[in-house]
Formats: C-alpha cells, structure tokens, sequence
C-alpha cells in the first residue's frame, strides 16, 4: 500500500532520509517539469529540483495541511527557488549575452500538462477567462511580479492587482468544482 505524501512529509519533518527519498522518486519529475518551464535551461533546472528538496527537508516542519496538499506546498518552494535563480545577477548578466528570440515565452497555456493531484491544470487553466489565464501564466509559470506585468501590459498595478486577485478566485473556484 503507497504511503501518502502527507505521510511523507510528516516523516520527513523528523529527519527521515528514507522519506526524503520517496518524496523525490514520487514528485520530482513533476516538479522537474515546472521548474524546466520557468528557468529553461536542464542545468538551471536541476540546480532549482536540489535545491527544492534540500528546503523541503529543512522547512518539513513548516507544512500546514490546512493551507493546502503537499504537492502544491513543494511546487510553491520550487517556483520560488526558480524566480530567485531568474532574478540573480548571474542569469541577469548570462540573459544579456543571449538573441533576443531566447527571450520571448514559447511555451503557451497548452502546453501546461500537469496533473496536481487529480486536477489536470491545462483543463482547468482553459476554462479560465483568457484574461485571467493568461495573468495566472505570466505570475505563476512565468515568475513575473505584478508590477513587472503591469510595464509589459501598460496597464496600471492597481488594475493587475485586481484582476489578479478575481482570476485567483475563478481558479479557486475552478480547482474546488474540478477535485
């Protein structure tokens, strides 16, 4: 009978490496996914998946099942340890060497095939108003702030932070109709 992350991470939470292990074997190549998404290069990606499990370990303690499943807790650690790669000095300066067509965003909602935990994402994300979807891509898959999506939109912050604010209640509702 498979142990279920939750388990996992309670485990993990007192120094158990065995968890640790399952824990990766289960969820990092989805996490790998993700990453691979946001950072674009395999060498970045894999610097981001270590140092997401090596968090996970240390910050075990602090996973509240209340505020969400473990899945999403070790996505949000990945995502952000990926936006802090994008936005260190080092990929800024290596970013300036590179064409300009490496930096435009390939990657389309399509094309965001992630299954977390039963609810498929790119048919949640579809059902999304298109403006709302695509502001959920750009802060979330993307790892732009709301004020670097109000520059590359015009629009104004206080319209991004609104608009934000009611696509993450249609996801909400979305993902609590899909489960």
């Amino acid at each position: 009978m498979p142990v279920e992350p939750i388990q996992l991470l309670e485990r993990v939470a007192t120094g158990d490496e065995a968890a640790l292990a399952a824990l990766y074997d289960a969820f990092s190549p989805a996490i790998y996914g993700v990453v691979l998404r946001m950072v674009e290069k395999e060498e970045q990606a894999q610097e981001v998946l270590q140092d997401t499990f090596v968090k996970i370990w240390r910050n075990a303690r602090s996973y509240d099942s209340g505020k969400g499943r473990p899945f999403t807790w070790m996505v949000n650690i990945a995502r952000n340890a990926a936006i802090d790669l994008l936005r260190s000095a080092d990929v800024k300066r290596s970013e300036m060497i590179r064409p300009i067509e490496d930096h435009v965003y390939r990657i389309g909602c399509d094309d965001l095939n992630m299954d977390l935990e039963g609810a498929d994402v790119r048919n949640v994300l579809t059902k999304l108003r298109p403006e709302h979807r695509d502001l959920i891509v750009q802060a979330y898959y993307q790892g732009y702030s709301q004020q670097e999506i109000a520059d590359r939109t015009g629009s104004p912050l206080g319209t991004v932070k609104s608009r934000t604010r009611a696509a993450l209640q249609e996801l909400r509702t979305l993902l609590k109709d899909h489960r």
